[in-house]
């Protein structure tokens, strides 16, 4: 009888948690058919994953009351796959959790909103499979923790959040970044890059300005050769040619494009890097003032 309780006691909380937590949920209707979910991270200001965004206008979001507002563009950084937007409509902020409650373990809910708001949020239920440290998305986005949930993240779940058995915020959820499932960006993530898509419209990025493909140096080394070079980039202003094959870049060897983006931060801006460079069969080091590419 007690294990019973006990269960009952925990599906009356977890409820509650879908409860609490779809109240700051939005159906963000950007693409054909389906849309995605958004939480109001802020009265007015609506979170969701960039790759729903399949249009720039026209936007409308369906509120946790059901009121089907227009919504614009802020800003959005495939990055980190999050965009901001802003709605004027009554809105009810979601309750961030504290930074410790995300533990490999922990009980969360994945949530989401349908199209059809009287039905209500939904959610699917599981573990934090997975929490480790800061990382790079293969766009070159700066995420703080990584976060991956082993709940089922259904269509239309993107964009949504990723609740505690309170209801409270760990994270935006988000299919667009890995090739092997879901995960969470954490909330310290979404909060900066909110703040910098509110205040600049974009968030800085660093850039070489070169296209690059794997190549063979040697048996045991592999390096990246320059196929094209923007006109006036960094990489082209520093001296680098068509056929220069990067080994290095600020000290850390490069094998594949992530490598590059994995040693370029939004600090590294205006700063000259060493970049390594194998031209002609002779290795050299250049110069090289990274600038800022800006996704709008």
């Amino acid at each position: 009888m007690e294990a019973i309780n006990a269960l009952s006691q925990l599906s009356g909380q977890l409820a509650d948690a879908v409860a609490n937590g779809g109240r700051s949920l939005a159906a963000v209707h950007g693409r054909p058919h389906v849309p995605s979910t958004g939480v109001v991270w802020r009265t007015g200001v609506i979170v969701t994953t960039d790759h729903t965004l399949q249009r720039s206008e026209d936007i409308t979001v369906t509120l946790a009351d059901g009121q089907t507002a227009p919504a614009v563009i802020v800003g959005r950084d495939p990055a980190t796959d999050l965009a901001v937007l802003r709605v004027e409509a009554a809105t009810e902020a979601a309750v961030i959790a504290p930074p410790d409650s995300a533990r490999a373990g922990s009980l969360v809910l994945a949530l989401g909103r349908p199209d059809d708001a009287e039905a209500g949020p939904t959610a699917s239920f599981g573990i934090l499979s997975s929490v480790s440290g800061a990382w790079r998305t293969w766009r070159g986005g700066q995420v703080d923790r990584f976060l991956r949930p082993d709940t089922t993240v259904y269509t239309g779940f993107s964009g949504g959040s990723l609740a505690d058995t309170e209801g409270r915020v760990i994270g935006i959820n988000t299919t667009g970044l890995t090739r092997g499932g879901a995960i969470t960006l954490p909330a310290s993530t979404v909060e900066r890059v909110v703040e910098e898509l509110l205040t600049r419209g974009h968030v800085r990025g660093a850039y070489l300005g070169v296209g690059l493909h794997p190549v063979r140096v040697s048996e045991q080394q592999t390096g990246l050769i320059i196929l094209s070079l923007e006109p006036e980039g960094p990489a082209a202003k520093a001296g680098l040619l068509l056929g220069d094959v990067l080994l290095k870049v600020n000290g850390g060897a490069v094998v594949d494009t992530e490598d590059v983006q994995s040693q370029l931060a939004a600090e590294n801006i205006g700063q000259s890097l060493p970049v390594e460079i194998l031209r002609g069969g002779r290795a050299m080091e250049i110069p090289v003032v990274p600038g800022e590419r800006r996704h709008r």
